[in-house]
This record gives structure tokens, sequence and C-alpha cells, in this order.
């Protein structure tokens, strides 16, 4: 809402405040103190990507702020800020972009448009913890064979939500929906007609349900897109910190592929992957990827972060380092890089306000980068004034 409603008689202010009040989502921000506003002269707002695809982006945040999140309001430092408001800090923004030819007169234009938020990292940090994601490619077949027998499967329809929770009912009580060891080696979702497509490999799936979506080749060439429907509602554990802790790999075997599961026999797999019970459930998707806006996600330009903590849709400003990669796809140095992106994505290892996750796109390059990301950064939010 526009501050010049502050003018207005006393009543209207507590009508206003009021339904404000009552828009305000039942998870709204948490963390007044996770914001600090900043001087914005003093950054450099340099970006390291294609203008084309901060525009494709910034488009599908205003397609949310007009239809599914059109009613949202989030509280950022000690304001109440709508939907509406968010949606004219992008539409502003893209007007300057388009016409500003070069870093120093957008980064005095952000100055004198937008106040600019510093995101605090959980703790005591003033940096935010990155780490990226990506699209994995799997073998796949639309029906089961010797070497295609790992499913992965749609929503069931006796998952229900209960409020917040995820669960079914039995004998007439909402307990806890099936754990990933009820499904995946119990079997309680076979002969059920579940199943969206088989793939060739349990670690290469588990790894599916992590990243949330991702393409699957069939043998006669066509690549079919699979995304996040839902989940059991079962706590997310890392099976990586897991067998860490467990003394059952050392840091330098730490994969985020898991490739310390390679040659295992199955059931030992299996054994291990359940310490997540997390288990996700597919669509087939059109398109390319969604978020959890229900927004297609730009590659690059699209992060997923806490919703507690960060409003959705939302323009950010990033800076920290990334990896550049050798013809073998090794590491050889870490460069520093800055752009703007937008909050459009959620994940169930990104809590509290210092956590971002990159979407790094698809293929091998965006494998190689999401799966060596992990940095110390800075995370701004800009909001027009």
């Amino acid at each position: 809402m526009r501050y010049w409603l502050k003018f207005f008689p006393l009543i209207v202010i507590i009508v206003f405040v009021s339904g404000c009040m009552r828009a305000v989502p039942k998870a709204p921000l948490k963390s007044i103190e996770s914001f600090s506003s900043i001087t914005a002269a003093n950054i450099d707002f340099a970006d390291d990507l294609d203008p084309a695809s901060l525009e494709l982006a910034i488009e599908h945040s205003i397609n949310y702020y007009e239809n599914a999140g059109r009613k949202k309001v989030y509280r950022i430092a000690d304001r109440l800020v709508s939907a509406q408001q968010l949606k004219e800090t992008l539409t502003t923004f893209r007007a300057i972009l388009r016409k500003t030819g070069n870093t120093a007169d957008l980064s005095k234009k952000i100055a004198a448009e937008f106040n600019v938020y510093r995101i605090a990292g959980n703790g005591n940090s003033n940096n935010a913890l990155f780490t990226g994601y990506y699209e994995p490619l799997l073998e796949g077949s639309l029906t089961r064979t010797e070497k295609y027998r790992y499913p992965l499967y749609r929503v069931p329809p006796d998952l229900v939500r209960n409020e917040n929770n995820v669960g079914r009912m039995k004998d007439g009580k909402f307990v806890p929906y099936y754990s990933r060891r009820e499904i995946d080696v119990d079997g309680v979702l076979q002969r059920k007609n579940l199943e969206l497509v088989w793939v060739a490999d349990p670690v290469e799936l588990f790894s599916l349900h992590i990243q949330g979506s991702g393409k699957i080749k069939l043998e006669d060439g066509t690549l079919l897109t699979v995304g996040f429907a839902q989940t059991n509602g079962r706590p997310f554990r890392s099976i990586t910190k897991f067998m860490l802790d467990g003394g059952k790999i050392n840091s330098s075997e730490a994969s985020y592929r898991h490739l310390f599961l390679k040659g295992k026999p199955e059931q030992e797999i299996y054994d291990i992957l359940s310490h997540n019970e997390r288990y996700t459930f597919f669509r087939f998707l059109d398109k390319e990827p969604v978020g959890s806006l229900g927004e297609p996600v730009t590659p690059g330009r699209s992060i997923a972060t806490d919703p507690d903590f960060f409003p959705e849709g939302a323009l950010a400003f990033i800076r920290l380092r990334k990896p550049v990669f050798d013809t073998e796809g090794n590491v050889k140095e870490r460069v520093n890089f800055s752009r703007f992106v937008l909050n459009q994505d959620k994940g169930s290892a990104i809590e509290g306000p210092g956590r971002v996750d990159l979407f790094c796109g698809f293929g091998e390059k965006a494998e190689y980068t999401a799966g060596t990301l992990k940095e110390n950064g800075e995370l701004y939010l800009l909001l027009k004034k």
C-alpha cells in the first residue's frame, strides 16, 4: 500500500492497518533483524549476465504478483510491504534497466530510487551461505524393464494436507504419510498406477528428489521434463552428513551426487537413503521447471531462500565467488562476481535468513557449478522508495 494513506483521517488508517494485518500470511517474515538498511551508493551494481535473462526472470515474478501472490504482504525491516509494492519495484527497475547503458549510471539510479537492505546470515554472520542446484538428466522409460525399474511417483490420492501438515487418514485419524523406506523398500505404493516413469539408477533418482526437477531421456531420444509436485511431509535429513558423522566416509569422499553410494549393494543403498525420510512426488511439465511460485525458474537468475525470512518473488542482488573449470571439469580457480536475481524458489534444506540456493540451469556445466558452489557472500534486497 502506498504511504500517502497515512494522511487520511485516523479511522481510515485503522481500517487500513487492520486490513493489512488480516492479509499477512500465516507464516509472515519472522525476523525484522534479518534486514538492515544500507547506503546503496557504496555498492557497485555490476551484473555478469545478459540483460535478457534478467528481464525474463523479472517477468515471471511480476506474473506471480499479478496472480497467485497478489494478496501477499511481507514484513521488511520495520515495514509491511504488499505484493503491489514489490511489483512496482520490479517495473521501476526494469524501466531503469532498459534506459541505462552502463553500471555506473545504473548504480546511481538505484541509489536514488530504491531502498537497499542487506540480509544478515544465521548467528552473528553478516554473510549468507550460497549453494547451487541444477536440473539433472537421467535415462528412463515409460514402462518398467529390467534396466529401468526405479519409479518416479505422482502424488498419491490418499495424501492430504491438514493446515500446514502433510499426511494421510488412517482409521479416521490424521497420521504422517509413508516414509522413504516404506515407499522404496516396503513398496506401499506399488501396483497403484502411480508411476510416471522409470529410471535406471536409484542414486541418481535420489539426487533428482533433492533437486526437485529434471529431465528424463527415453531410449528413442525423447526428453521429458519432470518437476516437483509434493512431498510426503517428512523431515529432510542429509545422508552425506549422516555418513560423515558415522565415520562411514571421510570429507574427501563427500559428494553432492552421492558418489560414495555407487557400486554398493542395493539393500545397503536403500538403508542409507532411508535416513532421509522426505520423499518427493513429481509431475510432467510441458515447459521448463517451475519454482515454488508456480513460475518458471531462470538459470543464473532464480534463487531459493526460506520464505519465512525473504519475500517471495522479490528483486535481490548477490555478491560472492563462482568456480571456473578446466576442460576436464575440475575447478581451476574461483572468481568474484555479482548479479541481480529474483527470489523464485525454496528448498527443504534452505532454512533461515542466511541460506541461498542459486539455480544453475541444465547440463554438465550447471551440474559442475552446482556441485562445487559453497560460498559465503552478500545478499541484498531492493525495494522502491
